[in-house]
């Protein structure tokens, strides 16, 4: 047996990440591109302005290239996240991959991950400045180990209607896009913090964040984005039991920021890929292989003409 899966002094050692980041993988992310994409603020164009108003939703596109803020221009505030690609909502976030790949908990130069058949990174987290790390109760903030809340589950818990969960918040917002309930997806968790007990039940606590704070990210692929500014506020409030009461007093507006980066600052940054598999899990389709191609040229030709 390996000295990794020995008893080391009648305990097991730390365990290692099971997927981890090293140069010239998709999953690492290099900092001589996107540190200055991060770091060089005074060179961007703001391009868009927009204000969410409490427990409401709302959705936008952005172009591959431009760098997306929210933050909290009022005080702690959870907001929901999720992303699509803009010409084929069949690839969505996967946070259930992202997780795996990076962290229970997004911090900079993590990226968000599709889901299948495509698996790419959509957007690069450039920025973040909660910086919450990990806490003695081994919770982080921008949490992807919880989803959205919605109405079923209030329903189920309550015997209550409620239209502005963040899975309502969420439908209505992208309805002029197309989208429908089914399209809505397990999402990241602004400014939320979370964690498991040690019998790995899920818990979360009052938001950490302040008036002015920020997560911001790069687009990988044109997207459209859509948030919700969570009904439950901040979470100070506790939603379920003896202790549970109206979180309204705690709920606060989102704004969000487009900017728009200067060609000389994206040198060495390309629209991302979708992953070069075509075994087409054994089947022989040679007609499917080829399409596949086809469409992959197609799409990076279409980003290519956006960004023109």
């Amino acid at each position: 047996m390996s000295e990794t899966h020995s008893m080391v002094h009648g305990s097991h050692p730390e365990p290692a990440p099971l997927y981890q980041a090293k140069p010239g993988m998709p999953l690492y992310v290099d900092r001589a591109v996107y540190g200055p994409l991060a770091d060089r603020i005074e060179l961007r164009t703001l391009r868009e302005r927009i204000v969410v108003p409490k427990r409401s939703g709302y959705a936008w596109k952005v172009r591959a290239g431009d760098i997306c803020r929210v933050s909290l221009p009022e005080g702690p505030q959870v907001a929901d996240l999720d992303l699509w690609n803009l010409h084929d909502p069949r690839e969505r976030f996967w946070s259930g991959r992202t997780k795996q790949l990076h962290s229970a908990h997004m911090t900079r130069f993590d990226r968000f991950w599709s889901c299948l058949p495509f698996l790419r990174p959509i957007a690069t987290v450039l920025d973040e400045s909660v910086r919450y790390g990990i806490d003695a109760d081994g919770a982080g903030c921008h949490d992807l180990l919880g989803t959205r809340c919605d109405p079923y589950v209030h329903a189920l818990l309550s015997g209550e209607s409620f239209d502005l969960c963040c899975h309502s918040n969420l439908t209505r917002a992208v309805l002029p896009y197309g989208l429908t309930e089914y399209d809505v997806h397990d999402n990241l968790n602004m400014f939320q913090v979370t964690g498991l007990t040690r019998d790995g039940r899920y818990f979360a606590k009052p938001s950490p964040a302040k008036k002015g704070d920020y997560f911001e990210f790069i687009a990988e692929i044109d997207l459209l984005c859509a948030i919700s500014a969570c009904p439950h506020g901040d979470l100070s409030v506790p939603m379920w039991g003896p202790n549970a009461g109206d979180p309204a007093t705690t709920c606060r507006p989102l704004a969000i920021e487009i900017f728009e980066m200067p060609p000389q600052v994206l040198v060495g940054w390309s629209p991302a890929q979708a992953a070069p598999y075509a075994g087409l899990h054994g089947l022989d389709f040679p007609e499917r292989a080829a399409q596949r191609n086809t469409s992959s040229k197609v799409a990076h030709a279409t980003t290519s003409r956006s960004r023109g």
